[in-house]
């Protein structure tokens, strides 16, 4: 990363729990604004649902954050001293940015284990690749990350014969091999049956703390799982944001169900 990646004292995000800190972000295509002066702010180990109707600038939001779309005007700070305006994506996945889509991507011909294994921070040359001997150290890890995504079981189970919900949790699990500070997850129940949709509520909850879990989802029932009536939940509605607040208080926002939630 270069020097420029940093920012000065009085760019800083805050406040010291802050891991997240967007400001007036502004993104056009086109004449139309995908972002419309964007104010978010995540704190550390927090977990916080995103909702908002096709078009609210959730995508795009997602994709300033990890350097995929460059904003037009606006703050864009990680971890207090990162300015993510000024660095190139893998900067920003290095530096502990982890962006799951909603189509899971993992290596379906490779065991579980294996797709834990490829997933590290390591050397990926194709010589070291081939040739490496998983210490015991690192098959701890892989041990606890196949528990903490409930598929210590399939560890030796081709990736590709796992159910649409057991995919979408190898590749959160790929993410935490990386060891990720935020975590941005798109949509991670879509196609999942109850009961998976119910393990993926348990599983996050599990991980807030150790890390943030900025989630954008649009099963209202999901989000009422994942925030038990507490957790703040975010409403995007034409880039910018609508309300915020625990559920209850932005499913009763006139607002929020005249453009999204209907009556």
């Amino acid at each position: 990363m270069s020097d420029m990646t940093i920012a000065t004292t009085e760019d800083l995000a805050p406040s010291h729990d802050t891991i997240l800190f967007l400001d007036k972000i502004t993104v056009s295509f086109d004449g139309f604004k995908a972002l419309n002066e964007l104010a978010l702010s995540i704190d550390a180990g927090e977990l916080r649902c995103i909702i908002g109707p096709n078009g609210a600038g959730k995508t795009t939001m997602m994709d300033v954050i990890t350097g995929k779309t460059r904003p037009d005007k606006g703050k864009a700070f990680f971890d207090q001293t990162l300015n993510l305006r000024k660095m190139t994506e893998p900067e920003i996945a290095h530096a502990g940015i982890g962006r799951k889509f909603q189509k899971p991507t993992i290596f379906e011909n490779h065991t579980v284990f294996e797709n834990l294994e490829l997933a590290m921070k390591t050397d990926k040359r194709v010589r070291r690749s081939l040739f490496s001997v998983v210490d015991s150290e690192t098959r701890d890890r892989i041990a606890e990350t196949l528990y903490t995504i409930h598929l210590a079981e399939q560890a030796d189970r081709l990736a590709g014969l796992l159910s649409h919900g057991q995919k979408q949790w190898l590749e959160i699990g790929m993410l935490l091999m990386q060891d990720p500070k935020l975590l941005l997850l798109d949509e991670p129940v879509a196609g999942m049956t109850d009961d998976e949709t119910a393990r993926t509520a348990e599983l996050f909850l599990s991980l807030e703390g150790k890390h943030s879990l900025v989630v954008v989802e649009h099963d209202m029932s999901f989000v009422d799982q994942l925030t038990q009536g507490k957790r703040k939940v975010t409403v995007l509605h034409e880039g910018s944001v609508l309300a915020e607040g625990d559920l209850a208080t932005v499913q009763n926002d006139e607002r929020v169900i005249e453009v999204y939630l209907g009556r």
